[in-house]
């Protein structure tokens, strides 16, 4: 406490805090009311901003007013004390806030004598604006991504192949109905040559049997044999269907079995964040057991990069259909969880 009450709280041990209850009352307040201002207009400036992404930025916002309000309310009360120009630094203050604020600092200091009023004040600035940095932006930009990827997957799909060409009519085929009358009518004109038709002898037929033999086939068959089988050779086996070169997870198709699988290393930075949940991937695996054409479904972004990292160098034992190996289409979800 000793710390702070050489710089902000107090400007010398002789006379009281320089922010007195008043100037904590007005930064709260100002505080307030940038959060309520941001809730209500942050989502008409940036479109698709609710939920955790409004929260997140209405609680920035009403830090940094805040802290705007606190450097003001201190060079006011600071420059009464010291007897410096108040219009002329509030001024600088307002236009330039952090450097208006640090610059009144390292004067205030070369004035008094005392360099740890510049000094230790700055400090706690830099410190301040790292440390939320680090937390306020990978909360923001976790929030904003599925956003995004929503709107990508709303895109319109293409439009349909046009439809095939309609088939050629069907040829007209006249049929000419001949009547008894034509067939008895005598011939009008007499034929120049007549055409000679010579009959064929009939091809001798086997003889069979009366009543068939036993182990004969209903009818018979030409050039059999007596208790044989018919003489047509028998018909080929069916066609071994062809594996598919690709199959998908679902259904009667089980999940692949997984042979080496490394556990995903939790990054730091999300440990930091409080950042955790499910990450789906989607992959094949190939024929050989291994992952091909890895990409993202859904997940917080700061778990992806470790979570494709992990399930790149897992292994499987190959899928096999008809007795020959096959590529297989799955989903993978890899589940980040902070350990309390």
């Amino acid at each position: 406490m000793a710390m702070f009450d050489e710089t902000l709280l107090e400007s010398s041990e002789k006379r009281g805090p320089v922010l007195t209850s008043i100037h904590w009352l007005i930064i709260i307040g100002v505080g307030v009311l940038g959060y309520i201002l941001g809730y209500f207009t942050l989502p008409l400036v940036f479109a698709g901003t609710e939920g955790g992404a409004l929260a997140t930025q209405c609680l920035t916002l009403a830090i940094v007013l805040g802290f705007y309000a606190m450097m003001i309310c201190y060079v006011w009360s600071d420059t009464g004390h010291l007897g410096f120009s108040r219009p002329l630094w509030v001024g600088i203050t307002v236009v330039l806030p952090l450097l208006g604020f640090v610059l009144y600092l390292v004067y205030s200091a070369s004035r008094s004598g005392d360099w740890k009023r510049a000094t230790m004040p700055i400090a706690y600035l830099f410190e301040a604006i790292l440390l939320g940095a680090i937390i306020l932006y990978p909360l923001m930009y976790t929030q904003t991504l599925p956003q995004a990827q929503l709107m990508t997957m709303l895109v319109a799909p293409p439009p349909p192949p046009p439809p095939p060409p309609p088939a050629p009519p069907a040829p007209k085929v006249i049929i000419h109905h001949v009547s008894m009358e034509d067939l008895l009518k005598a011939p009008t004109v007499i034929p120049k040559t007549i055409q000679q038709i010579k009959e064929q002898p009939e091809a001798p037929q086997a003889a069979g049997v009366v009543g068939g033999v036993p182990g004969g086939v209903p009818g018979g068959s030409m050039g059999g044999v007596i208790g044989g089988m018919v003489g047509a050779p028998p018909p080929p086996p069916p066609p071994k269907p062809a594996a598919p070169k690709r199959i998908t997870v679902g259904g009667q198709v089980e999940e692949s079995k997984k042979i080496f699988a490394p556990a995903p290393e939790y990054p730091q930075i999300a440990k930091m964040a409080r950042v955790q949940g499910l990450v789906r991937l989607a992959a094949v695996i190939s024929k050989d057991g291994t992952i091909q054409d890895l990409h993202l479904i859904s997940g917080p972004p700061l778990l992806v990069n470790a979570a494709m990292q992990a399930v790149s160098k897992w292994r499987y034992q190959p899928t096999m259909l008809n007795g020959e190996p096959v590529d297989v289409d799955t989903e993978i979800d890899v589940n980040f969880t902070l350990q309390e």
